[in-house]
């Protein structure tokens, strides 16, 4: 017979986890089978009995609405729907749903209209208000930028309502937004007096910026006027864009200038920022190569404005639509800094100041346009200086190219004064004898026919040319180079002993002279001028070393009495002189008339 083991008869001892599992397994039934439970519902934001503005953000919930026809109703059956935003910062990006911002709120005391929601930026498209009680609407407005401004509930720069709250009662403040561009959506609750002052501070600051836009463009207007100079023009054209721009962002334009001019709304922003980037294209081109008209780096500037006013006229007879347009504009924008970055950096390195400051403009333009995307993709939150980043951005842009300006204008000027002094000394060369430094024949004959259309009996004009006698042995014997000292000399004698302010000296070459004597009374004033220089070579010439006499044979004649035509006037002279010669040298002899023959 067989034996059996005795703990073949016992029961099998469990393993100690075995009831652990089985009651895992029965948990994790019990949690499936229950109904999914709804999302806790959020705190009312309860408003402070004070003053103090409130950002809803802190409670706020966010629902996509991807078919853009969901109503108030829709949105307050969906209301479980509604979950966290990405960010609290109040941008949402670039959206091509609707949005619903859900706001739960309480106030203490009633409020009747003293609350005002205001989301502070001006273009938004289309955003609607809804102020609900217990799944019933008590209050809705209908606002953005591309609705009728006259029909705002408050007329200021950018969307708000006001709230007419009872006591400890539980309101849903719903806030559908749609809107073609960036979806920057700062939201606070404040009373009258801060929205006020709130207000009245932004429009002090955008009227000190389009002040001085305004006065950009009238000064850069007048200097092109006035000096036909082109970078003038283009810096109004890049001033005028930047400041339409910032007039219709921000909602001045809107509020101010075109109230429900929905094409100058929808066109204000896409138009400007257009001629903003023909502007800068243009500007920076000329700027760095306006000098070198055929150069490739000008032609591709001028390409790039070529294009963007072609795409602005498109725009503006609705060939491309806005939301293509700012897509286009993110695109080009850039473009005028990059290309010239390489120019600017290379002239920069050799010290070129127009080129440095177009590098600290570039570096204002870069930073503010970091700044502005990352507001857009919501990586920073909505304040008063990211907001208004590109506009300070752009600002610094224009004064900076104000400075350009400033440059550019005293290269002009240099210029100028340049060509002027290449031109005196053109023409002083033209009309000065290069070894006296008196006046040449060409000289003496402008001069001349000058003064004898103003001369007359009472006001006449004596002609004396003269010779120099004993100056060929002077060269012959002492050289050519004491005697161009020996006529250097010569020169200057007759210069001092001539009426200053009268009086011209002039060589006509070799070592023939000429003097010309205006305003004198009498003709015995002529002959007594004629004897003075006359007798101003009687004294030797003292040169270095050497002691040298020369004397001074002079014909001369009177304007209008002996003759009233400059040519008739030299010959009249020079065949007196021949004829002073003839007689002895040393002399001084007028023709009047009577030796023009012999002459």
């Amino acid at each position: 017979m067989t034996t059996m083991n005795s703990n073949a008869l016992l029961p099998s001892r469990p393993t100690p986890w075995h009831p652990l599992l089985w009651l895992l397994v029965l948990a994790l039934w019990q949690v499936l089978a229950l109904p999914t439970a709804r999302a806790a519902e959020p705190s009312p934001l309860v408003l402070p009995d004070d003053a103090s503005p409130v950002n809803v953000w802190s409670v706020a919930t966010l629902l996509a609405d991807p078919s853009l026809q969901w109503g108030v109703q829709d949105a307050l059956e969906r209301l479980p729907d509604f979950a966290e935003p990405p960010s609290r910062g109040g941008s949402l990006g670039v959206r091509k749903e609707a949005i619903w911002l859900r706001v739960p709120l309480m106030s203490r005391v009633a409020s009747g209209n003293e609350w005002i929601v205001n989301i502070d930026f001006a273009v938004l498209n289309e955003v609607d208000i809804y102020l609900t009680q217990q799944g019933r609407l008590t209050q809705h407005a209908a606002l953005g930028n591309l609705r009728p401004y006259s029909e705002r509930p408050l007329r200021g720069r950018t969307p708000a309502m006001t709230l007419d709250l009872a006591a400890d009662t539980p309101y849903e403040l719903l806030i559908r937004v749609q809107t073609s561009g960036a979806m920057i959506v700062p939201i606070t609750l404040s009373k009258a007096p801060y929205l006020v002052h709130r207000s009245l501070r932004e429009q002090m600051f955008q009227g000190v910026l389009a002040g001085l836009a305004l006065c950009l463009v009238v000064y850069s207007v007048t200097q092109w006027v006035s000096q036909r100079e082109k970078l003038f023009l283009y810096y109004c054209m890049l001033v005028v864009g930047s400041a339409g721009f910032s007039l219709q962002f921000f909602g001045v334009g809107t509020q101010f200038l075109w109230s429900d001019r929905l094409w100058i709304e929808v066109h204000a922003a896409g138009a400007a920022g257009l001629l903003a980037i023909a502007g800068s294209f243009l500007f920076m081109g000329h700027a760095l190569m306006g000098h070198m008209p055929h150069s490739r780096f000008l032609r591709v500037m001028q390409a790039g404005a070529v294009l963007s006013l072609v795409l602005l006229a498109a725009f503006l007879v609705d060939l491309i639509n806005t939301r293509t347009t700012t897509a286009i504009i993110s695109v080009l924008g850039p473009l005028p800094s990059l290309i010239s970055l390489p120019i600017a950096v290379a002239r920069a390195r050799k010290g070129d100041s127009v080129s440095a400051t177009l590098l600290a403009a570039w570096v204002a333009y870069f930073t503010a346009a970091v700044a502005m995307v990352c507001l857009v993709q919501g990586l920073l939150p909505v304040n008063f200086w990211t907001l208004h980043s590109f506009q300070l951005g752009a600002a610094a842009d224009m004064l900076l190219f104000l400075r350009v300006l400033g440059q550019r204008s005293a290269a002009l000027r240099h210029a100028a004064s340049e060509a002027m002094r290449e031109r005196d000394t053109m023409r002083s060369l033209a009309y000065t004898d290069s070894l006296t430094g008196l006046c040449n024949r060409r000289g003496m004959q402008m001069a001349l026919q000058s003064a004898l259309a103003q001369a007359s009996p009472q006001r006449l004009v004596a002609l004396y040319l003269m010779d120099l006698d004993g100056f060929k042995p002077v060269n012959d014997t002492y050289g050519h180079d004491v005697g161009d000292d020996l006529l250097v000399a010569v020169g200057h004698r007759l210069e001092a002993n001539v009426r200053q302010n009268t009086d011209l000296v002039a060589r006509l070459g070799g070592d023939e002279f000429i003097v010309m004597a205006r305003e004198l009374a009498t003709p015995e004033q002529a002959q007594e001028l004629g004897r003075a220089l006359l007798h101003a070579f009687e004294k030797p010439f003292r040169l270095s070393h050497l002691s040298i006499q020369v004397g001074l044979t002079i014909g001369y004649a009177l304007a209008p009495l002996d003759s009233d035509d400059a040519q008739h006037l030299v010959r009249l002279a020079d065949a007196a002189m021949y004829a002073g010669k003839e007689s002895g040298k040393h002399c001084i002899r007028r023709n009047p008339g009577e030796l023009a023959l012999a002459s």
